[in-house]
């Protein structure tokens, strides 16, 4: 059984951070990539950043620079810092975690349930 859980999320106004973790529990072998994505009111589910297990990281064309990633795939944690916040920011934030099971050694991808993140002021 593995469980992917986010918290950190809340109400902030505009122009202000937070920051938002990604923890993961369950028997695995290890953690191939880990994933924030969100999604807004109407619209679709969108990338933020991502992970992996060499410590790379990559962003999604809309972050500019606003957005951090950080973590450790072995200690199965990750973060996300967000700075200079606004409305548009506003929506559900979900990690995905693809990852390597014990037992069967198959790959799968786990979906936390959300937390939630609302910029207004």
């Amino acid at each position: 059984q593995v469980q992917v859980v986010e918290s950190g999320g809340g109400l902030v106004q505009p122009g202000e951070s937070l920051k938002i973790t990604c923890e993961v529990a369950g028997d695995i072998v290890n953690i191939i990539v880990m994933a924030w994505y969100r999604q807004a009111p109407g619209n679709q589910l969108e990338l933020i950043a991502e992970l992996n297990q060499n410590g790379e990281t990559s962003y999604g064309n809309f972050v500019k620079g606003r957005f951090t990633i950080s973590g450790d795939t072995t200690k199965k944690l990750m973060n996300l810092n967000m700075n200079s916040l606004g409305p548009e920011d506003t929506g559900r934030y979900y990690c995905n975690v693809h990852l390597v099971l014990s037992g069967t050694r198959s790959r799968s991808t786990f979906w936390g349930q959300g937390t939630q993140v609302t910029v207004a002021s």
